[in-house]
């Protein structure tokens, strides 16, 4: 905690608070661009599909990601606003540190989700019951970046 006394020592505090949250930071966290499977295919867009499901060819929605945005969105702020704090209000450090925490809460949100079950067809395939989990690719590949204007 910093302490001052004195108008000029809060006058120079603020200044510095300030040029620190001035320069804007935004945070992504999930499946970002580029991202693929080894045969070249979108790991966003495999995610999109198991997240909405795909009716036509009878997968059902699988949604993980909204699943965890209710979840723990709602303490997001109250953690960015902790985290900024405790970092100075260097945005950079602390939306990088807030995105290792959501990339962990989306991944641990694809692998306790289980339902709706998978189809037997797909479970003799790949020889388990676990949806979204086959290789490990996609919840390997939830990744998180902080840019800077």
């Amino acid at each position: 905690m910093n302490y001052f006394s004195g108008g000029q020592a809060l006058e120079k505090l603020l200044a510095e608070i300030g040029t620190k949250v001035a320069k804007p930071a935004v945070v992504e966290v999930g499946f970002l661009e580029g991202a693929t499977y080894p045969d070249g295919t979108s790991v966003p867009l495999v995610a999109t599909i198991n997240e909405f499901g795909a009716p036509s060819r009878g997968q059902p929605p699988r949604p993980f990601f909204r699943n965890m945005i209710a979840a723990k969105s709602g303490e997001w702020g109250p953690a960015i606003a902790a985290l900024a704090k405790a970092n100075g209000y260097d945005a950079v450090k602390t939306l990088g540190q807030a995105g290792i925490a959501i990339k962990g809460q989306l991944q641990a949100s694809i692998v306790a989700l289980v339902d709706p079950p998978l189809a037997a067809s797909t479970v003799a395939r790949k020889g388990s019951a676990k949806p979204l989990i086959d290789t490990g690719h996609m919840l390997n590949s939830i990744d998180y970046r902080v840019t800077t204007e």
